[in-house]
């Protein structure tokens, strides 16, 4: 099995957006959402600022941040995605957006091997938010976390201004002093 974490592009925009629809729906399970009156989730142009594509005043992000969105491929296919926000230059600090991947991959390592390669691509402080009810999450992200921090990172719950005063499960560490890579440097 072939796996590619790809820095995505302008054409890899629709790729995402409709990834994002199985994403939205199993998000679904852990914050009660209904289907929309049509049947049919959507992104609605939310991702759109990991692309650095106009706000949308609805979905917009403080001057600071700056989107880096990548393409998961597996014997490419597309598979999922990770959308990365710095959140400030110096010190260089960045946050786990969103991360997906699909289903049928799960469970194999995939998500785990990702999400190092992403953290040690972009050196500093990491913060990774979970909702309260995303157990699954919750699981996968300490689990990931643990190992590659050794165990040296902290969790707290809080509420965050810049997501509506929502609630988060919240990891905090210091990535591995990994090379930027020519695609992800800031």
């Amino acid at each position: 099995m072939s796996i590619e974490v790809t820095v995505a592009g302008p054409a890899d925009y629709r790729i995402v957006s409709n990834l994002a629809r199985f994403y939205i729906y199993d998000m679904a399970e852990h914050t009660g959402w209904h289907f929309p009156s049509d049947g049919l989730f959507d992104s609605e142009d939310q991702f759109a600022r990991y692309w650095n594509l106009a706000d949308t005043g609805k979905h917009a992000w403080p001057r600071e941040w700056r989107g880096f969105p990548f393409v998961i491929r597996i014997d490419g296919h597309p598979a999922g995605f990770a959308l990365i926000k710095r959140l400030s230059e110096q010190p260089p600090a960045y946050d786990m957006g969103e991360f997906f991947v699909a289903r049928q991959y799960r469970r194999k390592g995939i998500g785990q091997r990702v999400a190092v390669e992403l953290f040690d691509s972009f050196p500093g402080q990491w913060e990774v938010r979970e909702m309260p009810s995303n157990g699954p999450a919750q699981e996968f992200w300490r689990r990931v976390i643990a190992g590659y921090t050794n165990g040296v990172f902290t969790e707290t719950r809080e509420r965050f201004a810049a997501y509506g005063g929502r609630e988060f499960i919240v990891q905090r560490f210091q990535s591995k002093n990994g090379a930027a890579t020519q695609e992800c440097r800031a």
